[in-house]
Formats: structure tokens, sequence, C-alpha cells
């Protein structure tokens, strides 16, 4: 049995349903509807469809459309007060005749919902409730009988990305927008987190009289590699374990001259605002893996690239 044939198939048969669909005004329609909500965008559907139904409803809550996904046996039995005056439906079967759901619809428009309805059949009974209507018409299902929900379900998963993302456009919703709603994933740790919230307080601080083989020991107290020199608590210098290595190498090298002599002048700070993926940036365009932070010129901190790393910053 050749698998790999029987998997590519299933891909091409899946493919070209959503390459040959066409974009309808009733899709155009349903986009005023959602736009025109004032409440909440409600999906519903039973089974596969309803799966699918909450996928969609998962992408426009995260995509600046409020929704959330409603089952309609639940409806039926006390949560239809889920949906109220300014809310709207889409309602997903492909059959279109799905009896739990069907149960549902005559309530949903004896409220004046606007109902969307996704089905293969426009004269079926979500298809003649809908106020706007997704036709969702394939070829075949790619399931060797023909009957397992497989290109019906992946066009009609399709046709809700396709519907959120044309809602983003018309919402200009961007990607700060998006990452106001992930703060804890990989975006919103680039956008919101700054370098305040990730930087180390335990500044190691020497006097700038203090000698080299002072410097070392402070260095490998203060655990971070460093050693700063201030001047009316601003960073002045900053010592590192390279600077040390280069001053092994020098001509002059004495463990008692004045370890500031050995350290890079007027070092390169950032704003304790800033955002921690901009430093990360700075930091491996400079080839620096330390940087002081500063408040009102103020010395408040050092940010290590390490930990930019640790806290997932890229």
């Amino acid at each position: 049995m050749d698998y790999k044939k029987i998997a590519k198939e299933v891909l091409n048969i899946e493919a070209e349903a959503l390459l040959n669909t066409e974009i309808t005004d009733g899709f155009l329609k349903a986009l005023d509807i959602i736009e025109n909500t004032k409440g909440k965008l409600i999906i519903t559907g039973v089974g596969k469809s309803g799966l699918i139904g909450a996928k969609m409803a998962a992408t426009f809550a995260s995509t600046g459309t409020s929704s959330f996904f409603l089952h309609p046996t639940e409806a039926l039995h006390g949560d239809l007060g889920m949906i109220s005056k300014g809310d709207s439906v889409l309602a997903i079967s492909y059959s279109g005749e799905s009896e739990e759901l069907a149960k549902i619809l005559p309530h949903i428009k004896r409220f004046d919902i606007p109902l969307i309805g996704m089905s293969r059949d426009e004269n079926s009974t979500l298809g003649k409730y809908s106020d706007a209507f997704i036709p969702t018409i394939i070829h075949k299902e790619a399931c060797p009988i023909g009957v397992a929900p497989t290109t019906s379900t992946t066009l009609t998963l399709a046709l809700g990305d396709a519907l959120a993302v044309c809602m983003m456009k018309k919402r200009n919703f961007t990607k700060e927008d998006f990452a106001s709603f992930h703060p804890g994933g990989s975006l919103g740790r680039q956008l919101f987190i700054k370098v305040k919230d990730l930087m180390n307080t335990n500044i190691p601080i020497a006097d700038e009289n203090i000698s080299l083989k002072e410097a070392i020991v402070k260095i490998t107290e203060g655990k971070i590699g460093h050693l700063l020199f201030t001047e009316n608590d601003k960073p002045k210098a900053i010592l590192s374990d390279g600077d040390l290595r280069r001053a092994l190498l020098r001509e002059d090298f004495d463990l008692e001259s004045k370890a500031i002599n050995f350290a890079t002048q007027n070092p390169t700070t950032i704003e304790a605002d800033t955002l921690a993926s901009d430093v990360l940036q700075l930091m491996e365009t400079k080839k620096i893996q330390l940087l002081p932070v500063i408040d009102n010129n103020k010395l408040v901190g050092v940010i290590h690239i390490h930990d930019l790393v640790e806290a997932g910053i890229k």
C-alpha cells in the first residue's frame, strides 16, 4: 500500500476544494453583519461542524472580534439566554439539516438576531433562515468511502479564517492589537516586555580608585562578569571579563593599577522603558553581553543578554 500516494491524494482533493471555492456576495454580507455586531459573534454547530466552530470562535476572539462557541443542545436547555440583542450568530451545518441546530433557529430569528449560515445547500433549513449564506460546496470528501467529514470541514475552517482575516483588515487590526490578546505568547513578549521587567538591580559598583586585584574580587562576587563605575549615579565606565583578559596582554599590566584605566569608558546604556526585543537586537548588533540600565540618566540596573534569552525574547 502506497501511503505516501494516499496522503498526497488527500491533500490534493482538499487543496482543489479550497482553490475552486468562489467568494460569494453572501460572504460579503456576512462581513457586514459581523462588522455591525455591537455585541458578540456567537458560533454554533454540531459534531465536526461544532469542532470547527469552536476553532473559528477562538480565531475571531483573538483577532479583535468578540466571539464564543455555543453548542445547540446546550442552547436548547437554557444557554439560549446567552444570545442577546446586539449579537449575531454564525451557524454551521454541512447538510443544513442538523436536528439540534434546526431546533434553535426559530428562536434565534424570534429575537431578531442576524444569522449567518454555512452549508452546502442554500435551500436547506439553515439556508432558508439565514440572513447571509456562505456555501461550502465540495466535489467529494477525501476519505476513501466519501463519508467522513474531511474536505468539507477543511473548506469550512478555511472560510472561517477568511472571514476573520477580512475583519482584521476592516478594523486595521495590528500586531500590537494581536499581542494584547496574547500577552504570554512570543509576540506579546516582544511587544510588551520592557528592560525594567527583566533587569538585575543587584549592581556590582566600585570606587574608581580600586585596583585591578580588588576589581577581580568584586567581579567574582557580583556573579555577572562585570563591574560598574559611576559618577553622580551615572554610569561612567564598565569593566568586563573581556577587559581583564585584554589587560593581561598589556605591557603595563599590574594588579595594583587602577582598574578603571582598563575599563570601557562611557559605556552604551539603555533606558529602562525600552522594549526588551529592541535591546536584544542592539546587543547582537554591537556584540555586547551586558548593558547598564538608566532612568532619568541615573543607573537603576543592568541587563544581561542571558536574561533576555531566558525570558524568550527574540
